[in-house]
């Protein structure tokens, strides 16, 4: 028993009409929206229950980024070699939080890149223009905070 919305509304998506289909995808979109809100934090949790439920959902980021993104890792192995660095050789407070936040910057670009290019992934894996430039902006922004970093190490320690 399927919403006569929801048949309409798959069937506008798709661009099919309705008479004569096979549903069996639809009933494979029922299933991964069923399974992606069953997995998803309760909407209704409130106060530290839904602090609890971010916590989790953050590091189920973190683990599925540290996975399935090699650029993360290398990332994180570039941070814990110049965190050090930064403490020594920092004069300043200041100095240390940029240098240490350059590193952190570059971190956070590449997960929300490696979040875009998720969601471009699951859209489709065929070659469509607007896909291929969301990725290359995605990488246009990492590139950015990389050269930013490099920038604030450089004139910080020259």
């Amino acid at each position: 028993m399927f919403c006569p919305q929801f048949l309409f509304k798959y069937a506008v998506m798709h661009d099919q009409p309705l008479e004569g289909q096979d549903f069996s995808g639809l009933v494979q979109d029922i299933s991964f929206h069923f399974n992606l809100y069953t997995t998803m934090a309760n909407p209704n949790a409130k106060g530290i229950k839904r602090l609890i439920n971010a916590c989790f959902f953050s590091v189920a980021g973190f683990k599925a980024t540290w996975t399935h993104e090699e650029a993360f890792r290398q990332e994180v192995i570039l941070f814990v070699v110049t965190t050090p660095l930064a403490i020594w050789l920092g004069q300043t407070n200041i100095e240390k939080l940029l240098l240490i936040g350059s590193i952190v910057l570059v971190m956070l670009v590449e997960l929300l890149n490696s979040a875009v290019e998720a969601v471009v992934d699951r859209v489709g894996l065929e070659h469509h223009e607007l896909s291929g430039r969301a990725k290359d902006i995605g990488s246009a922004a990492v590139m950015m905070s990389l050269i930013w970093a490099a920038v604030t190490w450089a004139l910080i320690l020259l």
